[in-house]
């Protein structure tokens, strides 16, 4: 009997084409195109003007050799800059010649380690790498070859190896010491911190480099914060006009301020504050039964910073304040922040005062800003105020508790309701404080105390900042907003995703709002995954940003929210009484009608608050390892805080001290690397490391010059019998085979958006 005839397969839609197109790790041609669908020449014919209609549409774009990929896919082989690293620890790297303005952000690129041998790439190395697209918008690069670049920065300690002089790098991706020539070394003994350039020399082996700044002794006090404010090129230092504009600076006249020296306004702040930027005060509303009238006193720094002068400037480079735990770099003067600007009791001050009127439930029913003396009452810390509510004043507090402390917690009430109204979100995750000794060495990690008197002064804040940003949006001034965007779909899918494997769901097509966060921490609190379901709910989050176009708050649950309370430390701040200034016709220092671009200044400020962020987190980062440094060999409890393809990120529970476990010394097995679900997962022993669990880990390597400490797990991995020896397979492939992860498209946030869901493989040998 006769066979019948094979049907031909049915030709592929333009959607089917175009999907193979794009979920393709490398560009493809016609002729992959048609043996993948099995055309045969009838179908090539179709399939070129499909690719044509394609092309023309904007869908896909040509490369060499008439090679189709997705709009915006890299060439398989680029130059690259090496940008930093993420906020799991990889390292990130951008193309070359990327036109942000014409293509958009570029994709996320993570660098795989370099070759045995080879020095550790580090930020500003410029390199020839070969990408392998492993999501939608996602590559791993691997470097070919180094190529040439101005010379880099680097931040170490000058050693004497044998007698000649090597650099040990605070960089903790720097994997070797540089050597420093004879003649080199610029006078650096022994233990000293030093800047150098690296010099011209040899792929293989130790770099060179030359000692450009001795800076002091290692073991000396604040060279740890030294190290985070040259690592992070924080303006430490003030023009000689900007010091000597502050230095000639006086107290401010009366004039036509409001005279408010005979209210009782308060300063509370952390016992270790240094400048006091903020007092407040609370009375009944005698024309609204159970309302209150609210006072928020904020010192005038614009009285005395007017714009584009040399203090301006200065505090403009800067952005903001930097604190660290032994000291601060701040944003003004000491002359200023400390001094003419700092609400000191008993001594006139000028300030802007917000005037705020809430109903019982805590709605802002109206307000007024005006210009005032004021003479704070006290100094309060939150510890002296919390116990005096409690019933247990001291001298200072026990003549303030009835008129003026009581008042200011029953206006935090009727706030506190409308928090709770407004569906805030509820991420009240803990602080670390590094408490130093009298030498300037840790003498303890704590955490800190969080009291109802800190979340009274949140909210009389918060709701000054609302009432600013109302006022100068009714005047249609220029305003420089807080924005807070809600979390990008991709996130929210992956959080959903997440949630799953512990039973919790996101109902599907509901508007994202902050409360329906809190129904899931609500779910998680006091079961086994509520620290994990912190965690991840924290990283779902988008960044709090400064943007004259308002996009609201997200995490406040507020339409309209800018900074006014912090201009000591804060520029954002000083703009907005500016604009308040000029809007109230207040006096001179308004914002004048030429100021300087609000969306370029937002992305500076922006930027100079990312930078200070990690600048204060690497000084206690090598605090904590400072602290914990003579206790290798210990074991601590913790838990796991990042999952990566190359280990888990713990977190220990006494001291909040983070440090890595390398997956070389995860139990012998090959790991699967579940991005979607945070965890890492033994192929063949079943092993599953999961964010937020508690674990028992050993410390065993602790580097206060890094910051950087290796920890081991205590679930029965022997180092002593190959344990420790695995290493991570790059590229999601274990030896011997394996499927690699599906690609998904994501968002531009580097640390979580636009990167795949993908699975990376690690081999234990």
């Amino acid at each position: 009997m006769a066979r019948p005839p094979k049907s031909k397969p049915p030709f592929p839609t333009r959607e089917e084409i175009l999907e193979f197109i794009q979920s393709s790790p490398k560009r493809v041609g016609k002729r992959e195109i048609a043996r993948a669908f099995k055309m045969g020449s009838e179908g090539k014919v179709m399939l070129r003007e499909i690719l044509k209609d394609l092309e023309r549409d904007g869908a896909l774009q040509r490369g060499r050799s008439k090679r189709f990929a997705e709009p915006g896919t890299l060439p398989e082989v680029t130059v690259l800059h090496i940008t930093g690293v993420d906020a799991e620890g990889e390292l990130m790297a951008r193309p070359e010649n990327w036109d942000e303005d014409a293509a958009g952000p570029p994709p996320a690129i993570y660098m795989a380690p370099e070759r045995k041998g080879q020095p550790a790439l580090g930020t500003g190395d410029r390199v020839l790498a070969r990408l392998e697209r492993t999501g939608r918008g996602v590559y791993q690069g691997r470097s070919i070859r180094r190529l040439p670049s101005a010379p880099s920065a680097i931040m170490g300690v000058y050693r004497d190896v044998g007698g000649e002089g090597r650099i040990e790098s605070t960089d903790r991706r720097a994997k070797q010491d540089y050597v420093v020539p004879a003649g080199q070394s610029g006078g650096a003994k022994p233990g000293d911190l030093v800047r150098a350039a690296a010099l011209p020399g040899k792929e293989l082996g130790l770099r060179k480099a030359k000692v450009t700044d001795v800076l002091g002794a290692m073991d000396a006090p604040k060279s740890i914060s030294l190290i985070s404010i040259h690592e992070h090129e924080l303006p430490s230092e003030f023009p000689a006009d900007a010091l000597d504009q502050a230095k000639a600076a006086g107290p401010a006249p009366l004039g036509d301020r409001v005279d408010l020296r005979d209210v009782p306004l308060v300063t509370i702040d952390g016992a270790d504050a240094r400048d006091f930027d903020d007092a407040v005060f609370a009375e009944p509303d005698l024309d609204r039964p159970g309302g209150w009238h609210l006072m928020v006193a904020i010192a005038d720094v614009s009285w005395y910073v007017r714009p584009g002068d040399a203090l301006d400037r200065s505090a403009y480079d800067r952005g903001n304040s930097v604190y660290f735990p032994d000291r601060v770099v701040p944003m003004l003067p000491e002359e200023l922040s400390n001094g003419w600007c700092s609400l000191k009791p008993k001594e006139d001050r000028p300030c802007l005062v917000a005037h705020l009127w809430i109903d019982g439930d805590g709605n802002l029913t109206r307000h007024r800003f005006e210009r005032a003396m004021m003479r704070s009452a006290a100094r309060l810390t939150y510890e002296q105020v919390q116990a005096a509510q409690d019933g247990r004043p001291d001298d200072v507090t026990d003549v303030l508790v009835k008129d003026v402390i009581a008042p200011l917690y029953g206006a935090y009430e009727a706030l506190s309701r409308n928090r709770q109204a407004r569906g805030v979100l509820n991420l009240d995750l803990p602080e670390r404080k590094v408490i130093l000794n009298d030498r300037g060495t840790v003498a303890e990690i704590a955490m800190r105390e969080r009291f109802d008197s800190h979340r009274l002064i949140e909210e009389f804040m918060i709701t000054a900042n609302v009432a600013a940003a109302e006022t100068l949006e009714k005047k249609s001034l220029p305003c420089m907003y807080r924005i807070h965007d809600q979390p990008s779909p991709a996130k929210v899918s992956g959080l959903s995703e997440a949630l799953e494997t512990i039973g919790l769901k996101i109902a599907k097509g509901q508007v994202m709002q902050s409360k329906v966060f809190n129904q899931i921490l609500a779910k998680a609190k006091g079961g086994p995954f509520e620290r994990m379901v912190q965690e991840l709910v924290l990283r779902s989050q988008a960044q709090a940003e400064y943007s004259p176009e308002n996009i609201g708050h997200f995490g406040l649950a507020l339409r309209r929210y800018c900074h006014f309370t912090s201009p000591i430390r804060r520029y954002s701040d000083l703009l907005v009484h500016r604009a308040l200034i000029r809007g109230g016709r207040l006096g001179d220092g308004a914002l004048e009608t030429d100021h300087k671009d609000f969306a370029e200044m937002g992305q500076h400020l922006s930027f100079t608050e990312r930078r200070a962020a990690a600048a204060e987190r690497a000084a206690v980062d090598r605090f904590t390892t400072q602290f914990l440094a003579d206790r290798v060999g210990a074991t601590f409890l913790g838990r796991i805080n990042g999952v990566t393809r190359f280990g888990l990120f713990i977190t220990l529970s006494d001291s909040g001290a983070d440090g890595l476990i390398p997956i070389r010394s995860l139990p012998n097995d090959y790991y699967i690397h579940d991005e979607a679900h945070h965890r890492l997962r033994g192929r063949s022993n079943g092993k599953t490391y999961v964010l937020g669990e508690a674990v028992e880990v050993r410390l065993v390597e602790a580097r206060p010059l890094t910051g950087g400490m290796i920890f081991e797990l205590m679930d029965g991995a022997d180092p002593n019998n190959g344990g420790g020896r695995g290493r991570f397979t790059p590229g999601g492939r274990p030896s011997g085979g394996g499927r690699k992860g599906s690609g998904r498209s994501g968002g531009k946030d580097k640390s979580k958006k636009g990167r795949g869901k993908k699975s990376g493989k690690a081999k234990r040998g």
